[in-house]
């Protein structure tokens, strides 16, 4: 059920539908703002819980967003003594747990995101934004959202990244490169996980196939996302493949990047919860690597409550092996390094599956952020190993 967003403006009590990717409700205050309305001013009001719908020129609302960002992003001395805490008996000074920063970083990174969200725009019915200075967002925001009848508020925080989706959808994420060395591309959809983490495509493309597939030329791809790994075992030489996903704006990612590498002949795209019928020589998955509950829909490609498709993929997977087959498992050990899952559990579901390693082949991250010291979270993503996971029936 569509929620509204409800103002008054010019003595006049005004409405509209109110959109939010991140599941947040309508804002219960709301005032009006113009370029008049101080960084200072519009950072006390976001941090009290009343909204800014924003009249003004639209250049000037990124930059007030800006602002806040930096008024947020300030360091406090309250910040610096933040987590540690003595303990009560010896007196000794305690430092946090890994669990225990993971959580403190998700709660500041939620705290941000509500006080960023809080700066609102109108668009009108057609994605227009009525708004001095505003770009041309239609194409950007039909892409998200599909056709509207009547106009919507959203945050400008959200817009911005439905307008940064549209510009990696339209320029595509370079991936690898074909026999000739050209760049092959892959476009990812708003709300689909952009394939940036580059290392475990190197992975795919590398370990040796199984030699069943000589034979039997049928992979499955469990959790399609853009598409990228079908395609590398396309290119790979593997005749039929199968991918599956639950998600809407995957699956046409996914049948959009494939049909543009002329590669549909030989990848069919279905909806399934993990695995469809058959049974496969190599099936492939790289599910979410954070088992912790996601905030949105769209951090549904990172965290996986519970360990759910993990545990249900190697749970499974078995089932959908045919004999001498194997099972690819492409898996991050940040949650290991954060305290959220042991190495140990993981051993343990997958002898539960009935299932062998064969071999592990690893790789360290080339991203930015295990370099980045002021991280909250740099021990852990600083000591990060992506591994491959070659798995067979016992």
């Amino acid at each position: 059920m569509s929620q509204r967003i409800h103002w008054e403006e010019g003595g006049e009590l005004l409405s509209a539908q109110w959109h939010s990717e991140n599941g947040i409700a309508a804002h219960k205050r709301v005032v009006i703002a113009d370029d008049t309305l101080t960084a200072d001013d519009a950072y006390r009001l976001a941090c009290e819980g009343t909204a800014i719908l924003w009249k003004g020129d639209f250049q000037n609302a990124r930059q007030l967003l800006q602002a806040l960002v930096r008024r947020i992003d300030k360091p406090s001395k309250k910040s610096k003594r933040a987590g540690k805490r003595v303990d009560q008996s010896s007196g000794d000074l305690q430092l946090p747990s890994s669990i225990d920063l993971f959580y403190k970083h998700r709660l500041i990174q939620s705290q941000r995101a509500r006080i960023l969200g809080m700066l609102l725009i109108q668009c009108n019915s057609d994605h227009a934004i009525p708004l001095r200075r505003a770009p041309d967002v239609s194409v950007a925001c039909l892409e998200a959202y599909g056709l509207t009848t009547e106009p919507y508020v959203i945050s400008l925080r959200e817009l911005l990244g439905v307008i940064s989706a549209h510009e990696r959808r339209k320029n595509g994420v370079p991936v690898l490169a074909d026999e000739e060395g050209e760049p092959i591309f892959i476009y990812p959809h708003y709300g689909v996980f952009s394939p940036i983490r580059g290392e475990y495509l190197e992975l795919v493309c590398s370990v040796p196939l199984p030699k069943l597939l000589d034979k039997e030329s049928i992979a499955f791809d469990i959790g399609v996302g853009t598409g990228v790994l079908s395609v590398i075992l396309a290119m790979r030489g593997v005749q039929k493949i199968i991918a599956t996903d639950q998600d809407d704006r995957a699956l046409a990612c996914a049948k959009e990047n494939i049909e543009r590498l002329s590669l549909d002949s030989s990848i069919q795209v279905i909806k399934a919860n993990l695995f469809p019928q058959e049974k496969a020589s190599l099936i492939v998955c790289n599910p979410p690597w954070i088992p912790a509950r996601p905030s949105s829909t769209l951090e549904h490609a990172v965290y996986d409550p519970e360990s759910q498709m993990l545990k249900g993929f190697l749970g499974e997977l078995k089932n959908h092996l045919l004999p001498d087959g194997e099972g690819w498992l492409i898996l991050s050990d940040l949650a290991e390094h954060l305290g959220l899952r042991a190495r140990k559990e993981l051993l343990e579901w997958i002898e539960a599956g009935g299932l062998k390693v064969i071999s592990r082949i690893d790789t360290k991250p080339k991203h930015h952020k295990p370099f980045d010291q002021s991280d909250l979270l740099h021990f852990a993503r600083s000591a990060e190993t992506t591994s491959l996971w070659r798995l067979a029936i016992q």
